[in-house]
């Protein structure tokens, strides 16, 4: 690993010095992992676009008086799994908004109809039915959550994960990203990721940039990821993702961060954090795989043949084949995993429940005699 004021030292690299800086990511990651990038086949569930944060850059979220905004159904949640079991997806990625109904009357009464009080109670249930009539996995993305909270969603999420976005408070501020965002606190964030490292979740979390932070604010929220996987080794894998404007959005406006910031980016990342973390970025917000391959990254998340990026909708999912020419265009083989990786897989029932267990075996088991399947 690199220092913290190395790291900083980077922020004008170009030309000759940043190729230099993606040799040296690149080398550490063929080191750490060979030659083999990996993705998730996975099923996206947006089970609520409904949320109480108000971030300058989502198209996500609706406002309640919204004819889109909504809850899921039970019913459509297990057809979205089902369609997605049926085209051999391993992962069901529940997606939603942070606590609505903490600040929506809208969010409250279609709870209501549902049974519910809470979106977190919602959630358990949802990702229990998808457990019990499917063969996929569970991995939750709720937001920020409580030591209680991530202890009750354990036993039914094969992993978890928070975007850490960025460490700056300045982004809280009146015309900022973050504005209006309590849930959006590096401090709350922060806790969560350290609250999953207490629980032995395996979680996946990440920076999103271009959104009004500097360099160091960068490379200090890589920093406090981490510090926190060096304290509990729970962090599976880091998300590099970069800011995309859209229209309708406070931030339609806003420069994006170019192909040279993300490779930057991404092979400091690589520099910076434990050789164990992997690194990834989504393919569907760029189209020079190649330079994301040769900065350092050795995944690139989750793939959906049936449903969309609900985050960003704009931004195809590329095909699984065109990734893998891409990879294999540099000397690299592509493979599918699951959401969990696999050293947190046998760690007698420390990340994993004894009923997540045994489906991650029976997973592991079925790819084991398909070629090219899942890595074991």
């Amino acid at each position: 690993m690199i220092s913290d004021s190395e790291a900083i030292s980077y922020e004008f690299a170009t030309g000759p010095d940043l190729y230099a800086l993606c040799q040296e990511a690149a080398k550490a990651r063929d080191n750490a992992w060979g030659k083999q990038l990996t993705y998730s086949k996975k099923v996206f569930i947006p089970l609520t676009n409904m949320c109480r944060d108000t971030c300058g850059y989502c198209t996500f979220v609706q406002s309640p008086d919204s004819p889109h905004a909504n809850y899921m159904t039970p019913e459509q949640v297990l057809k979205t799994a089902r369609e997605g079991a049926a085209l051999d997806c391993k992962e069901a990625l529940f997606s939603l908004g942070e606590r609505p109904e903490e600040r929506h009357q809208k969010a409250r009464d279609m709870l209501a109809h549902l049974g519910y009080d809470s979106t977190l109670d919602y959630l358990h249930d949802q990702c229990e039915s998808v457990l019990t009539h499917t063969s996929l996995l569970p991995h939750v993305n709720a937001g920020a959550l409580s030591f209680d909270e991530l202890k009750r969603l354990k036993p039914v999420a094969a992993s978890m994960g928070m975007m850490l976005e960025n460490v700056s408070n300045d982004l809280l501020k009146k015309g900022q990203a973050h504005y209006a965002c309590p849930d959006k606190t590096p401090k709350r964030r922060l806790d969560t990721i350290e609250q999953a490292g207490r629980l032995d979740i395996a979680f996946t979390t990440g920076i999103l940039i271009g959104i009004g932070e500097s360099w160091t604010d960068r490379v200090n929220s890589l920093i406090a990821i981490r510090d926190r996987h060096l304290a509990y080794g729970h962090i599976q894998e880091v998300i590099i993702q970069n800011f995309r404007a859209k229209a309708g959005t406070a931030m339609a406006d806003y420069q994006e961060p170019n192909l040279d910031d993300m490779k930057r980016t991404i092979a400091v990342a690589r520099l910076i954090l434990p050789d164990d973390i992997s690194i990834q970025a989504p393919p569907n917000l760029e189209v020079e795989y190649g330079s994301y391959i040769n900065a350092g990254i050795n995944d690139w998340g989750g793939i959906s043949p049936l449903t969309k990026d609900f985050i960003n909708p704009e931004r195809a999912w590329p095909q699984i084949s065109s990734v893998a020419q891409a990879c294999e265009g540099l000397g690299y083989s592509l493979a599918e995993r699951l959401t969990i990786y696999d050293r947190f897989q046998h760690q007698d029932n420390k990340y994993l429940t004894p009923n997540l267990t045994q489906r991650v075996a029976s997973l592991v088991s079925r790819a084991a005699q398909v070629s090219g399947g899942v890595i074991a």
